[in-house]
């Protein structure tokens, strides 16, 4: 179910590539089952691994990745408008919501890795920003929902770096 997931996730790009938006929601909202559901799955029939643990995570990451090069691949190609918001063009906000999303999840798998206890906070993990992304599909703002994401995976990751001084 996880690599199913990351499959609709590559689907959703190629809608958001195309500038059928609206598909490109519903197929984020898809994933989302597939990432909670393959997850209850595991648990119900005790096949919870570190490996499977793992490749979610991985799973995870490529989807977030692909899905804003999809995006961003339909600003660029034209097919998805570009409103230059303070002056910027989505593709830059793209990039930067992309390199929030891994440091969210780089700075809780680093933090716990050193020892870091509880790192599991802050406003916008990651179904967060996809319930985000998949609104501004749906009423058609989507510049301004990544724009959102930049700013709140940015003070998640502060959150996450405060969190982290207090507790190693």
């Amino acid at each position: 179910m996880t690599v199913v997931g990351l499959g609709v996730s590559i689907i959703a790009a190629i809608m958001f590539g195309t500038g059928k938006i609206l598909i490109g929601g519903v197929l984020i909202l898809l994933n989302g089952f597939f990432d909670i559901l393959d997850g209850a799955v595991a648990r119900e029939n005790g096949w919870i691994t570190p490996f499977g643990g793992l490749l979610d995570s991985v799973c995870d990451r490529y989807a977030d990745a692909i899905i804003f090069v999809g995006i961003i691949y339909g600003v660029t190609a034209e097919n998805i408008p570009d409103p230059l918001l303070l002056n910027i063009p989505m593709w830059i906000w793209c990039l930067v919501a992309l390199i929030g999303s891994y440091i969210v999840s780089y700075t809780r798998a680093r933090a716990e890795a050193a020892g870091g206890r509880g790192m599991n906070i802050g406003i916008a993990e990651r179904p967060e920003r996809m319930i985000i992304l998949t609104i501004g599909a749906f009423i058609g703002l989507l510049a301004p929902a990544v724009v959102v994401i930049v700013i709140l995976t940015h003070i998640t990751i502060a959150q996450r770096l405060l969190h982290a001084r207090k507790s190693l």
